[in-house]
């Protein structure tokens, strides 16, 4: 998968489910499975996850990393800003279209 969040996301939860469905089966109690089955599949993905784990944290800190001047780049709050700024623009040309006629 391309998205490592949801690949990570994905396996966990499958880890999780199937070690819980293996417990109910095995007639556990189901609050006693749900806690050995978190238990269990955290430590499997520990192990076994580690490269799905470095490509998420590789995601976060892409995302998070700041540019030469000091501030985050972001293109889609870019985009954003961009949209909202051109809106702005087109109001202070034309105040009244945007004031509603009173009859």
């Amino acid at each position: 998968m391309k998205n490592p969040w949801l690949s990570y996301s994905l396996i966990r939860l499958g880890l999780f489910f199937g070690l819980f469905l293996l417990l109910v089966g095995l007639s556990f109690n189901p609050f006693f499975a749900a806690i050995i089955a978190a238990s269990v599949s955290f430590a499997i993905s520990l192990v076994f996850l580690d490269r799905q784990r470095k490509a998420m944290s590789e995601v976060v800190s892409e995302k998070l990393a700041r540019n030469k001047q000091g501030s985050y780049e972001d293109t889609e709050s870019d985009l954003e800003n961009e949209i909202l700024d051109s809106k702005t623009k087109v109001d202070d040309v034309d105040p009244e279209a945007n004031k509603e006629t009173k009859a």
